[in-house]
C-alpha cells in the first residue's frame, strides 16, 4: 500500500489488516489527535504501555528529517512493526514531512518483492537481521538501498559482520540509540563511508548526561523536556555539543563472577569480531553471553550460540583474545547451544526466556 499525505482522498482502500491499522493511525494524525498509545518492546522487561503526545512524536519526527535532509515527496519504505515505537514514527515522519510512503507488513526480507531496476526509495528504517538478510540473500537490492538518502539500523545491536557487509553501500547507513520512552532515536552512530565512527553523536537540543552507575540520561524535546533515566551504561566522550558516546551494556545485564563485574555486551563483541577475523565470509551465527548459577564462581560465563555450536578452535580464539582484554574471570567457561532463540515481538533477543530454557 502506497500513500502520500499530501492528498488523502486518493488513498487506496486497506487490503489487510495491517494496512487497516496503518491507514488509521495516518487518518487519525491527520484528524489532530493529541495523545497515542504505544507499547515498550519487552526486551528488557515486561512490555508497558506508554503514553506519547502528539508535540513529543512531531518534535522527534521533525528533528529526524532535519538531520538526514528528508524532503515533501521522499518516498519512504515503512517495514517495521507499526504497533511499536520505531515503526509508528516512520507514520508520523511520513505524515508530517509529506514523504510518500510504501507501507508493508514487516518480514525478514522487506525489499524481496520489489524489483532491484524499477524501484526507488529515499529513505528506510530496518532491524539488524532485514539489513544482513537483503545483503546475503538478494544482492541485486543494493541498487535499491543505494539509491537512498539515508538508512536507519535499530531495535538491536549491529554486529561486526553486518558493519563489515554495509561497507557496499553507497548510501549513508545508521545505527540508532533510543526507545520508546524517548519516542524513538536521540542519537546516531555512521556505520559506513568516510563518517563512519564507533561513537553515537547526539541529534541536536539532546542533553545527555550520567548517572553514578554511568548509565546515560536523555532530556529533550521528545521527552517533553523531562529527564528519562535509562540502564543503559555508556562512556560520554564530551559533555559540549555534538555530544557523543559508546554504548558499552545495560547494568541490568551485569555478571558478578568471582567476585569481578563483567559487562556481557563487551564479551560478545569480541566474540564477533573474532569469527569476522577467522572467516570474513562466514554469516555470523547469532549469540550472547550470560551468567549461569556456579559454586565457586557464583556466576559463571557461558556462550550461548543458536542452532549448531561454533568449532572448538573458534571457540579457543575467542577465549584467548577475551583474556587479552579483559582478563581470566571475563573469559567464557562453557559453550552452549540452543535450537532457537526466544525472541519479544519486537524480533530482538529475549536472554532471560532463552537463559530458562537452558536452566
Amino acid at each position: 500500500m502506497t500513500i502520500d499525505p499530501r492528498f488523502p482522498e486518493f488513498w487506496p482502500i486497506p487490503a489487510t489488516d495491517y494496512e487497516t491499522e496503518a491507514l488509521a493511525f495516518c487518518q487519525n494524525w491527520l484528524r489532530g489527535q493529541s495523545t497515542f498509545i504505544l507499547h515498550t518492546s519487552g526486551s528488557t522487561g515486561t512490555p508497558k504501555p506508554i503514553s506519547l503526545t502528539r508535540d513529543q512524536m512531531k518534535a522527534s519526527a521533525l528533528l529526524t528529517a532535519r538531520t538526514l535532509g528528508l524532503m515533501p515527496g521522499d518516498r519512504a519504505l515503512v517495514c517495521l512493526n507499526i504497533r511499536y515505537v520505531a515503526g509508528v514514527m516512520m507514520l508520523v515522519r511520513g505524515m508530517e514531512v509529506g514523504m510518500v510512503m510504501t507501507i508493508v507488513e514487516p518480514s525478514g526480507n522487506p525489499l524481496a518483492a520489489f524489483s532491484s531496476t524499477s524501484t526507488s526509495f529515499d529513505f528506510t528504517a530496518l532491524v539488524p537481521l532485514q539489513l544482513q538478510t537483503i545483503l546475503e540473500t538478494t544482492p541485486d537490492r543494493l541498487l535499491i538501498l543505494n539509491r537512498m538518502k539515508a538508512i536507519l539500523v535499530g531495535g538491536a545491536a549491529t554486529s561486526p559482520g553486518l558493519e563489515q557487509l554495509c561497507q557496499q553501500i553507497e548510501a549513508p547507513v545508521y545505527a540508532t540509540y533510543g526507545m520508546t520512552e524517548t519516542v524513538s532515536h536521540i542519537a546516531l552512530r555512521r556505520l559506513n563511508g568516510a563518517g563512519k565512527s564507533a561513537f553515537f553523536t547526539a541529534l541536536d537540543g539532546v542533553e545527555l548526561g550520567i548517572d553514578e552507575r554511568g548509565c546515560l540520561h536523555i532530556t529533550s524535546a521528545a521527552t517533553n523536556f523531562e529527564c528519562v533515566q535509562t540502564n543503559d551504561v555508556v562512556e560520554l566522550l564530551t559533555d559540549r555539543q555534538p555530544i557523543q558516546f559508546r554504548l558499552v551494556g545495560r547494568a541490568d545485564t551485569v555478571i558478578n563472577s568471582g567476585g569481578v563485574k563483567i559487562q556481557p555486551e563487551q564479551i560478545e563483541q569480541i566474540s564477533l569480531e573474532t569469527l569476522v577475523a577467522l572467516n570474513p565470509e562466514t554469516t555470523l551465527p547469532r549469540l550472547f553471553v550470560s551468567g549461569l548459577p556456579d559454586q565457586r564462581l557464583g556466576q559463571k560465563i557461558v556462550l550461548v550460540v543458536e542452532r549448531e555450536l561454533i568449532s572448538e578452535e573458534q571457540f579457543m580464539f575467542i577465549q584467548h583474545n577475551v583474556r587479552e582484554q579483559f582478563g581470566n574471570y571475563a573469559v567464557p567457561k562453557e559453550m552452549i547451544a540452543v535450537p532457537t532463540f526466544i525472541e519479544t515481538p519486537t524480533g530482538k533477543i529475549d536472554r532471560n526466556a532463552t537463559i530458562a530454557q537452558i536452566r
